[in-house]
């Protein structure tokens, strides 16, 4: 059977998505993604589990694991065509995108065999246990331990801004397994399940009324010996990888809504007279051209990324959609300042309020420039204290 050409593939995932939603999915559109976790999370699960009974989670993953085995510029489609059709945003991003793949390239074909279907078909979610009150973006200085005892480890410690661990029923962790190491030597990454007696998840509430962080606690936790990803005390190396698919082709359906909330501002300006204002006029210029750059330079580095090219990826986008934020209060003007009865947000608030996350989850701007700075351009090592 041939493979179809990308205008062809390009044809089958707009149709069926047309054809899908409808009736009562088509209520669902436009809800969900980072911010708005906390809408219609029910709904939007059974449709993700709709999406895989009819093949189309996983895309870029290979056949032989349960993908489809795209090519980079099919999933790129795949990805633009889900976002312009304004589908319900799916809630197994952390597993199909994330975890996924890091096991496809680290776990043992064990791991392979137990997780890899659940993830493919949603059956189970996934949540990321990295941050640390002491060792947010700093993840080398994470502190949770973990000691082999029998045929277990057992954890213990805390992590923190754990994005839906509260509908989660696993948590991947970086944890000290090696005691007296320090920075990246001795960490291994762990599968843990999340429904036991020895872990408390407790959510934090945002600015934007939601809570979809949490803070994870593990006191005596438990998982099987077995579940290591990679060598024991080598995770640093399984982290990494994972954050290089946090930030790979998914990220332009990311940009196709960052589109889209550009051109829903324009609309507002437009109606509310301040498309009028010179300076503001030109400020959404300004965001046009940053949101095209963005673009250009994400195809790029897909195909050819360079070196720091996941970090230069973070810092324009973080930076852009926080300064869409604040233009969007600029426009808005003093209507802006004032919530709803019952602290009822508009979607300009809300984009204003959690944009401000942006320049600090997966990574704060700081440490990214830090990255770029040391690896790429060879300068001196920040002091550290």
């Amino acid at each position: 059977m041939t493979a179809p050409t990308d205008e062809e593939f390009r044809t089958e995932i707009r149709d069926w998505l047309a054809a899908n939603l409808r009736g009562g999915w088509a209520a669902y559109k436009g809800l969900g993604g980072p911010g708005r976790e906390h809408e219609a999370h029910d709904e939007r699960l059974a449709w993700n589990r709709h999406l895989a009974a009819h093949g189309w989670t996983c895309v870029g993953w290979p056949v032989e694991h349960g993908g489809r085995g795209l090519s980079l510029a099919q999933q790129v489609i795949f990805h633009e065509e889900y976002a312009l059709a304004q589908a319900p945003a799916r809630v197994n991003h952390l597993g199909e995108e994330l975890l996924g793949p890091t096991l496809i390239a680290h776990g043992s074909p064990d791991q392979q065999a137990r997780f890899l279907p659940r993830i493919a078909d949603v059956t189970e979610l996934w949540c990321q246990g990295y941050s640390e009150p002491g060792a947010g973006s700093d993840l080398a200085n994470v502190q949770t331990k973990a000691r082999l005892i029998d045929d277990e480890w057992i954890i213990d410690g805390q992590k923190i801004w754990t994005s839906n661990a509260h509908v989660s029923d696993w948590i991947f962790v970086v944890a000290r397994t090696e005691p007296g190491t320090q920075r990246h030597r001795g960490l291994s990454f762990l599968l843990v399940p999340l429904d036991q007696p020895g872990i408390e998840v407790r959510p934090i509430e945002q600015l934007t009324g939601g809570s979809e962080f949490n803070e994870v606690f593990f006191t005596g936790a438990r998982t099987a010996a077995g579940l290591v990803v990679g060598d024991v005390g080598q995770g640093w190396g399984v982290a990494m990888d994972l954050l290089g698919f946090e930030r790979g082709v998914s990220t332009l359906a990311q940009q196709v809504g960052f589109e889209r909330e550009l051109a829903d501002l324009v609309t507002f300006a437009k109606g509310n007279g301040t498309f009028d204002d010179p300076v503001l006029r030109d400020r959404l210029a300004q965001a046009k051209v940053g949101l095209a750059v963005m673009k250009a330079n994400a195809v790029r580095t897909l195909s050819d990324p360079g070196p720091g090219a996941d970090s230069i990826a973070k810092l324009v986008w973080a930076n852009w959609h926080r300064d869409l934020g604040e233009l969007a209060m600029a426009i808005a003007g003093p209507a802006a300042l004032t919530a709803g009865p019952g602290y009822h947000l508009d979607a300009w608030q809300r984009l204003f309020l959690f944009s401000r996350a942006d320049t600090i989850y997966g990574g704060s701007d700081e440490i990214q420039r830090n990255i770029l700075a040391e690896r790429v351009l060879g300068l001196p090592k920040e002091p550290r204290g």
